[in-house]
């Protein structure tokens, strides 16, 4: 599955659209993740731990993303955007979008 950014894949020739295709993934942080994550910021240093809930739930969205997109037959996903958004007090969602096709 190729999957990009742009609009198109250079020297490849989109033969069939199969329309929009999405992935979510939700993370919740807990109590001590939070508390941790407070203290590194005070003291300096990265938050490992959400670092690694973000890279998780955004590889999870990009997976939902794929398994869609192969499901309608495509081979590639163009023009993909990640989001990222708050979900209550303490859970960040995170979308990936993009647009299913086949290319030659």
């Amino acid at each position: 599955m190729l999957i990009v950014t742009t609009d198109g894949i250079e020297g490849r020739k989109v033969e069939q659209y199969f329309g929009i295709v999405s992935g979510d993934a939700i993370v919740g942080a807990n109590v001590f993740r939070d508390l941790f994550a407070r203290v590194r910021d005070v003291v300096g240093g990265r938050a490992g731990g959400y670092e690694a809930a973000l890279r998780g739930a955004k590889q999870h969205a990009i997976e939902d993303m794929i398994g869609e997109a192969e499901a309608r037959g495509a081979n590639a996903i163009l023009a993909v955007d990640l989001d990222y958004e708050v979900v209550g007090d303490s859970m960040l969602m995170v979308s990936a979008n993009g647009t299913a096709v086949r290319v030659g």
